[in-house]
């Protein structure tokens, strides 16, 4: 079974860095070894401007085994599944150690946005692409943000809006609405208590 103490940690540290990283981490309700999260884009890159959503499941021998982590925002990018969103990163295989956690992860899935490795790929179509045209590859990734990762955020001060006045704090709002990729039945069902 996963730590659950530990995970309680890192959800609680995550939360004090939360506002100074741009990132979100929630768990499932339901289950605390369900995480969704989202990262930024990082400036100066095709996903800048985009929030990028993922899922992550912590497996029973977590923090001795990685989380499993994929993209649910569709992402085009060489080490990224275009169409599963499973993520190529050492540290999420063989490279993961119990010295690392959650926030470690998503900073790294960050960096792997900025500086895709081409010779590694989970995405043979986009690998290619990347070394044999690279300006094709830079306009489909900035349009994939422009038409997947950006998406979700037209009508987010609107959704915000209307869940605040049904009488739930802005904060949580935002950010269960950040977690279920903006989807507003979805976040009405999380904020609603069972």
């Amino acid at each position: 079974m996963a730590n659950v103490s530990r995970i309680h940690r890192e959800l609680m540290q995550f939360n004090k860095d939360q506002s100074i990283l741009g990132m979100s981490l929630m768990p499932d309700d339901q289950d605390i070894r369900h995480l969704t999260a989202t990262i930024p884009g990082p400036i100066s890159t095709p996903y800048e401007g985009g929030i990028f959503h993922l899922d992550i499941t912590l497996p029973d021998g977590y923090p001795f085994e990685p989380p499993k982590m994929r993209f649910t925002t569709k992402v085009w990018h060489p080490n990224i599944s275009s169409q599963t969103g499973a993520i190529c990163l050492d540290i999420l295989k063989n490279n993961w150690s119990p010295a690392l956690n959650l926030k470690t992860a998503l900073i790294s899935l960050q960096a792997l946005l900025s500086a895709p490795e081409p010779k590694d790929p989970q995405d043979a179509v986009v690998a290619k692409q990347y070394i044999g045209d690279y300006a094709t590859y830079v306009a489909t990734a900035r349009r994939w943000t422009e038409d997947f990762a950006k998406a979700s955020s037209a009508g987010f001060g609107g959704k915000v809006q209307k869940l605040v006045e049904m009488g739930f704090p802005e904060a949580l709002v935002k950010k269960t609405l950040e977690a279920v990729g903006g989807d507003e039945n979805m976040a009405l069902e999380r904020l609603c208590p069972k």
